[in-house]
Formats: structure tokens, C-alpha cells, sequence
């Protein structure tokens, strides 16, 4: 009787191959046995000649796996009333790519999902596994309906990554792209980065989709990231199709235009060989612009100046404008190292100026229409509560991309001194020339017969319902000549390229409640920046960067997110349209993708994006 006066049966299930039933036993223990020396009596009880070593506790009460061998049962709280489950660490999982393939890969169900997806990424030859995540599927009630009917051909639909070769794989990931529409719910369902699949409910043979979370894609390189680039233009590619972000008529059939090239070169007989494409050309150079990093070196004092006369729209007292109506002004302007000085006309330029505009730290976004000749430059200048909007119109495209590259450069703190300088004045030429879709002067009418596609696969509906089929395909070929030089690389990161280069690109939107005030509004979440919106009118109030962003905490009970920026500016809010974890978890993301380097070697700081990120209960 003293021998098990302190002992107690703990039940634990066992499961083993798939296919195969699962295993019950009872084991006598005491409060004070490891839960490595828990296995070990499991493993001596079972007699099965079977490599145990990937299994492991998983506690079905409590939800959590029972990793930490060294830990004895009373440590982790475990008494006679507990389930465990003696199951694998790795299973199988069915993924959902960009591209809307699905495959079977196996994965670590006891790691937090971070490190899982850095797993999915090693094993699909995808650098930057830091921009990626896992998401549940939106809820589709016509396929609950039809689950029994149409399982097995579902699965007939699904690759199983584990039973192909390395290279067959790369190319499949590379090559297929995805040819029927589907409806993506809006509604951010993504998983916990700092928790594992099982705790999230996530089960053997369970589907989630893996898409960029992050929209802030570091180091695009063709020569390592052929998959990526790939997978990445599918999923801008669907953006745009299902009208995730807006774009306007002549964009969108720049974009048509892309993937028609894309497609046909995709069906070419010529394999593509990766290993031709060169570490650094002049389709990485035409993105380096678009690169995130954080560079602290300091600038050179100006050696250029550009003195020009385009014309500046100000609203009063240089606010966010709020009236429908715009008025441009002419002015004469001089741009001196990261600034705009304007003046009343040429001959007071050698006096003060009616105002000088700083631009370091502000946004730069593009207004223009090349079919209406409309070349525009809005300005979003930090101020101490938020943005003052200033609009800039330029007379012609040559103008215009030397403006634009100058306020590119200048919001870096960064002048026209700088080497890129050049080089990016000649990307937007390039990408305006893109936009064109007015064909060359005696260009023959293009063949539409010879397109052998369906056009309206490369629109949104919206503009599909616009022109008939043929129409349709006519205007597709005319911006086609455009861009019917480029390789099929050069061509899905100019489709990257232009996608980035849309006002909405990357922002994700939350109904919130600020701290003080009675009624919802929109908070947008994007690389830099959050922007308040009002509801009603959905026009933007105030934008804060987060590079003014001092510190931001998460009141876990009472689920408020309070954010501290210079000059003693601080908001707090709670959200309404999702959990605040959401959030929290966006601006430690891309603050922590602000840390990175081009360092081929460099390892992720999983402990810092836990810090970041991480601290809920």
C-alpha cells in the first residue's frame, strides 16, 4: 500500500502510422517523473519495433505539447484527471500556394508557425520566409455541402511534395500557374506566428493557405528567387483580378498586357534556365527603389539642382484636403537637397521662399494617367499629428520622372547626389512607357485572332463587362508592344513592380475605436505607416510612420493597443472588426523586417520577432 500511496494511472493515447488504430494505456506514476521519463516507460510498454523519436506529449485539456523533457509532471500541472496523446511531431499537411495549388507537405506540428513557415520555405526554395505566413480558408458553405460528393476528386487535385523529387518540385512551383477564379474572403484569418499548429486547432491533413503577409519583399533576386518572384506574382496577379486593391482602367490593362506576356511565354517549349538569370541586371536595378531597408548613412551635400516649373495644389493651411474641388496654382520651384522651396515666380527665387517643404520621412505617391497626359505627384509630409497633403502636376513625363525620382530619393533622406539618381529617373520612364497604351506611330493594327487566349482571364469582372471580347483583346495587344520585349522574369517583376507602385498596395484595413471617441473608424496597417480613416467618407485623417513611432504596448485585458510617437503624440484604440493580436502582430512585423540585411548567411532572430510580435497571454 506504501509503494503506490503517492502514485496515480495517467491515460495516454498513442498513435502511430497512418492508416493504422490507435493504442491506449495506463502507466502508474508519481508527481515527480520527467516527462522524458514518461516516454521512456510509454516506449518500454508499448513493444512495437518502431522509431519512437519524433513523437511526442500533447495534452488535449490544456492544449499544449509537453516539450520541455526535463520538466516533471507536477511542474507542468499534470494530475490523474489528464488526457495525453503520445503522437507525431511532424504530419502532413495540404497547402494552398499563391498560385491556388494545393500540396501535401509535412511539416512540424509542435514548433510555433514561424518557425514552420521558415520549414515550408526551406523546403520550396523560398528565400525571406519572414514575409510569409499561414492563414485558415475562408468558409465556403456550397462545399460543406458537397464534401462526401466530391472528396476524392479534391485530393486527386492536390501534389504531394513529399514523394517528388527536389528539382521537379522547384519547376512545378515555378511553371504552374492557376487558370480558375476564386473568391477570397476579406476577412484576415491569419494564424498566431507565435504558437504551433496544434494549438491553433490545425489537425493532420488540414488545409491552410500560405501567402505574403508582409508587404515589404527585400533583396528580390532572379538569380535565388525564381520560386518566390513566381509565387509572388500570383498572388499579386489574383489581387488584382478579384479587386483586393484598386487599380485604375489603364493599369489594369497594363496589368492584362503582363500576363498575357507571361502566359505566353509560360507555354513556350523552351525551358527557362534559372541558372542564366544573372545575380544583379537591370531588372534588379529597376526595383532597387523599391527596396525597404532602413539605410542611416548620411547624404552628400547636393551637387544638382533642378529648377523647373510644375504647379502645387495646397490646401488651406496646408491641410489634408477636404474638398472635392481642386485649384492649381503656378509657381516656380527649386529642389535643393531633400527640399522644395517654392516661390511666387523666377525672379523671387533669390529671396524667401513662400514655403519650404521637407521631405524627408514623407510618402510619395503617384497620380497619373499617361492616356490623358496627367502627371502627378502627391506628397504626404509628416507633421507632428500626422500628414499635410501637398499636390504637385508636372507639364510631361520627362519632368515628371525626374520629380518623382528626386521626392523618391529625398523621402530617404537621400539627394539627386546620390548614384541611383539617374538610373531611377529612367525606371519611371520605362514603367510610364509601360503604362502606354497608345500603340507606336505606324504600327500596324494588331491581329486579334492571333491571341489565342481568353482576355476577359486577364481582367477583374468589373472591366471585363466594359467591351465585348474582342475589344477587349485589341486594347490588351496595343500595351502589349509595350512590353513585348521582356523575359519572363523581367516580366513578372515588372508585374511586382507595378502592383507595389498602386496608392492601396499592401495596406489592410480594421474597423477601430479610438480612445475618447463614439463612433468606429477604419484604421489602415501598411509597411510604414497607419493611416486613420474617417468611416463615413473614407478619406484619410492622419497617417503616422513608424519611424516616428517611440514604443506601442497591448492592454491584453481590456484589449486596447496604445502607440507612443515623437513630439508627444499618442494614440490608443481598441479593435472592433478583429482581435487586437492582429494588430500587434503587423506592426512588430514590419518593424522587425526593418532589421534585415542582404546577408546571404544571415540567420532570422526568431527571439526578436518573438519580442516584437509576441506578449500575448
Amino acid at each position: 500500500m506504501a509503494a503506490t500511496e503517492h502514485t496515480w494511472e495517467l491515460s495516454v493515447q498513442v498513435d502511430q502510422q497512418e492508416g493504422e488504430e490507435t493504442m491506449k494505456f495506463k502507466i502508474r506514476v508519481k508527481g515527480d517523473l520527467h516527462v522524458g521519463g514518461l516516454m521512456l516507460k510509454l516506449v518500454e510498454k508499448i513493444k512495437a519495433p518502431q522509431n519512437w523519436s519524433d513523437h511526442a506529449l500533447w495534452w488535449e485539456q490544456k492544449n499544449c505539447w509537453l516539450l520541455k523533457n526535463h520538466w516533471t509532471l507536477d511542474k507542468y500541472g499534470v494530475q490523474a484527471d489528464a488526457d495525453l496523446r503520445f503522437t507525431p511531431q511532424h504530419k502532413p499537411l495540404c497547402l494552398q500556394l499563391p498560385n491556388m495549388k494545393t500540396i501535401k507537405l509535412t511539416i512540424t506540428f509542435s514548433s510555433v508557425v514561424f518557425k514552420a513557415v521558415e520549414e515550408i520555405c526551406k523546403a520550396l526554395n523560398i528565400r525571406r520566409s519572414e514575409e510569409l505566413s499561414l492563414l485558415r480558408p475562408p468558409d465556403d458553405p456550397k462545399k460543406k455541402k458537397k464534401k462526401d460528393k466530391g472528396k476524392g476528386q479534391a485530393e486527386d487535385d492536390i501534389i504531394d511534395m513529399d514523394t517528388i523529387s527536389g528539382v521537379v518540385a522547384i519547376m512545378f512551383l515555378f511553371y504552374i500557374s492557376s487558370s480558375r477564379h476564386l473568391k477570397i474572403n476579406v476577412l484576415d484569418r491569419w494564424l498566431d506566428s507565435s504558437r504551433s499548429l496544434m494549438e491553433q486547432g490545425v489537425q493532420e491533413n488540414d488545409k491552410l493557405l500560405l501567402r505574403f503577409k508582409y508587404h515589404c519583399f527585400f533583396d528580390l533576386n532572379p538569380k535565388y528567387d525564381a520560386v518566390r518572384i513566381t509565387q509572388l506574382y500570383e498572388q499579386a496577379r489574383w489581387a488584382i483580378l478579384l479587386e483586393e486593391i484598386e487599380c485604375t482602367e489603364e493599369e489594369m490593362l497594363m496589368f492584362a498586357s503582363l500576363q498575357y506576356h507571361i502566359c505566353k511565354l509560360t507555354m513556350s517549349t523552351k525551358p527557362v534556365d534559372l541558372s542564366d538569370e544573372p545575380e544583379i541586371d537591370e531588372v534588379e536595378a529597376a526595383l532597387s527603389h523599391l527596396e525597404t531597408t532602413l539605410e542611416g548613412r548620411s547624404t552628400d551635400r547636393i551637387l544638382v539642382c533642378i529648377s523647373t516649373q510644375p504647379y502645387l495644389f495646397v490646401p488651406s493651411v496646408l491641410c489634408r484636403p477636404k474638398r472635392l474641388l481642386r485649384t492649381f496654382k503656378e509657381y516656380w520651384f527649386v529642389f535643393r537637397d531633400t527640399s522644395i522651396s517654392y516661390y511666387k515666380n523666377k525672379e523671387s527665387a533669390n529671396g524667401e521662399p513662400i514655403e519650404q517643404l521637407h521631405l524627408r520621412g514623407c510618402e510619395v505617391v503617384p497620380d497619373v494617367n499617361v492616356t490623358e497626359k496627367k502627371f502627378g505627384i502627391k506628397l504626404l509630409l509628416p507633421v507632428a499629428d500626422g500628414m499635410n497633403e501637398v499636390y504637385i502636376r508636372c507639364d510631361h513625363e520627362t519632368q515628371y520622372a525626374k520629380w518623382k525620382a528626386a521626392c523618391i530619393l529625398a523621402s530617404k533622406g537621400k539627394t539627386m547626389a546620390y548614384s541611383s539618381y539617374n538610373t531611377e529617373v529612367k525606371n519611371i520612364q520605362s514603367f510610364l512607357q509601360m503604362k502606354s497604351l497608345a500603340p507606336p506611330p505606324g504600327q500596324a493594327a494588331p491581329d486579334v485572332e492571333s491571341m489565342e487566349m481568353n482576355a476577359e482571364c486577364f481582367v477583374s469582372p468589373r472591366y471585363a463587362k466594359r467591351y465585348k471580347n474582342k475589344q477587349l483583346s485589341t486594347r490588351i495587344l496595343e500595351a502589349h508592344h509595350n512590353i513585348s520585349q521582356l523575359t519572363l522574369m523581367e516580366a513578372k517583376l515588372r508585374f511586382i513592380q507595378a502592383w507595389q507602385s498602386l496608392p492601396e498596395f499592401g495596406i489592410k484595413y480594421y474597423i477601430v475605436r479610438f480612445k475618447g471617441c463614439k463612433k468606429d473608424e477604419i484604421l489602415g496597417i501598411s509597411y510604414n505607416r497607419l493611416i486613420r480613416i474617417d468611416m463615413s467618407t473614407r478619406l484619410p485623417l492622419t497617417t503616422w510612420r513608424f519611424s516616428n513611432m517611440k514604443q506601442w504596448n497591448v492592454n491584453w485585458e481590456i484589449r486596447q493597443v496604445t502607440i507612443e510617437f515623437d513630439q508627444n503624440v499618442s494614440v490608443a484604440f481598441s479593435c472592433q472588426s478583429c482581435d487586437c493580436r492582429v494588430v500587434h502582430e503587423y506592426i512588430g512585423g514590419y518593424i522587425f523586417l526593418s532589421t534585415r540585411s542582404k546577408d546571404q548567411n544571415e540567420t532570422l532572430d526568431e527571439e526578436l520577432f518573438r519580442k516584437l510580435t509576441g506578449g500575448q497571454e
